[in-house]
């Protein structure tokens, strides 16, 4: 079975074709970074106009890079929510007129569900696993138990990880998108130079859930309340200092839910998960029981949305036309058990 799979969740125009919810036949993305450079973030209106123009030629291309016409394909799975309204609305709305007319299967998929699978499309990975997602508009802890079926942990309380990398970036002006560009100079930097603070959420309901909100404010503006004075106040050692103390708040949470839960398989996925102290980290924490997908599937793509779509539809799972976007989930621990 063969599907294409549509993303337009954020600022990424995506489409892929997968073959058996594995087989990557083509993974196509056209980036929106050069039209929100000059803003430091993603502009909605921008945003979506720029998928109105690009979508066609993004699916045009993914079958012509996999060698098909639009009629060989047996379904097509588009992301529905969470992400930015207008944004979702062009894939599904492409993806919904494109079903009809070739009278075939289509299925809207979750974000957060799409990047849990992203590791499958290169490795064979068991059931349960604790499941990372961290990403710009999310951080999630979960226990995963099936591609549609996962056990939320710990969820952010305000701001997300890459969401507080973003405006770290945007007031030091250090680059777009901020994350890469706090990577990069935080190699050059002495993460000792700041010792920032972190949350205190470690009991009861709250003792998996993440914070980002008081680092970035005291990143922002307590920069000297935190300084250690033998070093110089320079770009790159803000950079390594803030990303040490927001990857470690991650790290904490894993190795406590390893701990508690007994399950020793960690999977990640979501555009932070390109960080290399987080990757570096996580390798050197649990070894060969972390799975981490390639760079090309850590950021929104369409080929994670394709590869778990293919099990929606092989279990007669489908999406109805009157199926409408969604910018948020109400509610992460009650949504996906």
């Amino acid at each position: 079975m063969k599907v294409l799979g549509i993303e337009t969740s954020c600022d990424e125009c995506a489409a892929a074709v997968v073959e058996k919810g594995r087989d990557v036949l083509s993974n196509v993305i056209l980036t929106q970074i050069d039209f929100h450079r000059p803003y430091y973030g993603v502009v909605p209106e921008i945003a979506s106009r720029k998928h109105i123009e690009w979508i066609y030629q993004v699916v045009s291309t993914a079958l012509d890079e996999a060698g098909m016409e639009i009629e060989d394909m047996d379904a097509i799975a588009v992301t529905y929510r969470p992400g930015l309204i207008g944004s979702l609305l062009v894939g599904l709305s492409f993806a919904k007129a494109m079903a009809f007319s070739l009278d075939i299967p289509f299925i809207g998929i979750d974000h957060i569900l799409a990047h849990m699978y992203a590791a499958h499309l290169e490795a064979d990975i068991e059931y349960p696993y604790l499941g990372l997602i961290v990403s710009g508009g999310h951080t999630i802890l979960a226990v995963v138990k099936d591609y549609d079926k996962i056990e939320v942990l710990g969820t952010t309380i305000d701001d997300a990880c890459g969401e507080a990398f973003d405006k770290v970036a945007k007031y030091y002006q250090l680059g777009f998108p901020g994350g890469a560009a706090i990577d990069r100079l935080a190699r050059r930097g002495n993460s000792g130079a700041f010792r920032f603070p972190k949350p205190s959420l470690h009991k009861g309901d709250h003792r998996y859930d993440f914070s980002y909100s008081g680092l970035k404010t005291a990143v922002i503006n307590q920069l000297d309340q935190f300084w250690n004075r033998k070093y110089p106040k320079t770009r790159e050692n803000i950079a390594a200092s803030f990303e040490k103390t927001a990857i470690d708040i991650i790290l904490e949470r894993v190795s406590r839910a390893v701990k508690d839960t007994g399950i020793e398989r960690v999977v990640a996925g979501g555009g932070v998960v390109a960080n290399s102290y987080l990757r570096g980290s996580l390798k050197s924490m649990f070894g060969d029981q972390v799975i981490l997908p390639s760079m090309k599937f850590c950021t929104d793509n369409g080929a994670m949305v394709a590869g778990i779509g293919y099990h929606y539809i092989v279990n007669n799972r489908r999406s109805t036309l009157e199926l409408n976007a969604e910018a948020r989930v109400p509610d992460f621990r009650k949504t996906y058990p």
